[in-house]
């Protein structure tokens, strides 16, 4: 990556001159140029992390998808800072949410996460591992901190209690705990109810996109006296796909992975981008707009009906498109609307993100593999080379493993090797570690250092 580029550039068209206008703003950038460190207790931000399931890169008309509109999540990015080159720690869910509620590397101290937790057999037991209450989270250092914290949507990290959102720093919590649930009889896969809210079975009628989103105006609209930080994770449009219209989600039996179309996937979308729009919204109306980090993200590649283009392949993979993902970070008056930043992003960084912006502090045994993104958004900082690493113990191909630097890519897949040039082969079709021996060696050996710190592959 070239360090001498700008790490924000400017677009036209987006009305965010006024915000910068009058003693009130002045006041907010002020502020902007102190460490978050040093913010007072009451000046701290709320926090908002929303993370879609299984949202491709070009899932959002923003990032490219032509056949719908998502115009919700469209503002949403507009009024921020929009990242290309943001990358989730996994091709899949539970990984991913292991590097996110930990800031570290899900290979650092979940060797039994580093695949998607499933349910069972479906006359069986749920499993009985999950994330360990003694790993620091994002949510156990913002309590820490002063902040109330809520989780409303998929959690994944463990269903028996003792591995809950309550026992990692959420104050509350609704949602599921498996991978996904029907969107109308809220049961697993398993066919079993997977709706909580706290550590209690919850029994609710409705659209279940349209439940987290209701719950997330609720709180957003509550009369806080301290700052929040809400965790907004939708299970749309994760599979089972099922549109808000449709009527075979009566039938518990139905597989989750089968059906779908994408009229079905675009209506799947079209009520994660009204409900998005909601929540800002109820922000808005509670004039918290100002006081608020939202970061809008994903947590891995498309899937069936995804548009990862113009990237390779999809979830479950490490090829581009199934680790590759939107991301956008707003901040009224505090991060420049209509900007866009080619900074490397992965998921720990969503973590240690919030944790600067709160002034709080990292756990010193458990040191995050993250960094903040706000400098870079901001445009304080222009884009720091980094080398970013993924190892999954399968895959639809066998085990696979990757490094990312600069405009290269290694990748392995059962024992094939090969090393890609993104910036001129986003497909990742000609491999060149025969004309580019030097750099593919730097680049394998800068992964096999970086596994023999991981813990050993399950």
């Amino acid at each position: 990556m070239k360090t001498d580029e700008r790490s924000v550039n400017r677009t036209n068209g987006h009305p965010s001159r006024r915000e910068f206008i009058g003693s009130a703003a002045a006041a907010v950038l002020a502020l902007a140029a102190s460490p978050a460190s040093t913010l007072s207790q009451d000046r701290r931000p709320n926090l908002l992390f929303i993370l879609a399931d299984d949202l491709g890169y070009g899932d959002v008309s923003a990032y490219g998808r032509s056949d719908y509109k998502t115009p919700n999540i469209d503002h949403l990015i507009a009024g921020g800072v929009r990242f290309t080159n943001a990358y989730t720690a996994a091709s899949t869910c539970t990984p991913t949410r292991v590097a996110f509620m930990t800031g570290r590397y899900p290979q650092r101290s979940a060797p039994n996460l580093q695949m998607p937790m499933g349910w069972g057999p479906p006359a069986g037991e749920r499993p009985k591992y999950g994330l360990s209450p003694s790993i620091p989270t994002v949510a156990s250092q913002l309590k820490k901190a002063g902040y109330r914290n809520a989780l409303i949507g998929k959690w994944h990290l463990g269903f028996l209690p003792e591995f809950g959102p309550l026992r990692h720093g959420f104050d509350e919590f609704f949602g599921i705990k498996g991978g996904g649930a029907d969107y109308f009889t809220h049961t697993g896969g398993d066919g079993r109810p997977d709706l909580w809210e706290g550590e209690v079975p919850a029994e609710r009628i409705g659209y279940l996109t349209d439940l987290l989103t209701a719950k997330a105006v609720e709180y957003v609209g509550r009369a806080h006296t301290r700052p929040f930080y809400l965790s907004l994770h939708y299970n749309a449009p994760h599979w089972p796909w099922e549109g808000p219209a449709d009527t075979h989600g009566a039938d518990p039996q139905h597989s989750f992975r089968d059906g779908g179309s994408p009229a079905v996937f675009a209506e799947m979308m079209r009520s994660l981008d009204d409900g998005v729009g909601k929540v800002m919204t109820a922000l808005n109306r509670a004039g918290r707009d100002r006081d608020t980090l939202v970061i809008f993200t994903s947590d891995n590649g498309g899937e069936r009906y995804s548009n990862n283009s113009p990237w390779a392949n999809r979830k479950f993979t490490l090829w581009e498109g199934g680790i590759r993902v939107p991301l956008a970070l707003r901040w009224t008056g505090r991060i420049p609307a209509g900007a866009s930043s080619n900074q490397f992003a992965i998921s720990m960084d969503w973590s240690a993100t919030l944790l600067a912006a709160a002034g709080a502090t990292a756990d010193a045994a458990h040191p995050l593999d993250g960094v903040d993104l706000l400098p870079f958004a901001r445009g304080e900082r222009t884009p720091t080379e980094r080398t970013l690493f993924w190892r999954q113990p399968q895959g639809e191909s066998g085990a696979a493993s990757a490094a990312r630097r600069g405009k290269w890519k290694y990748l392995r897949i059962g024992a094939d090797e090969k090393l890609f040039d993104l910036e001129a082969d986003p497909g990742e079709k000609v491999d060149l570690k025969e004309r580019f021996p030097e750099v593919f060696g730097q680049l394998r050996g800068a992964w096999q250092a970086w596994n023999a710190q991981m813990v050993a592959m399950p």
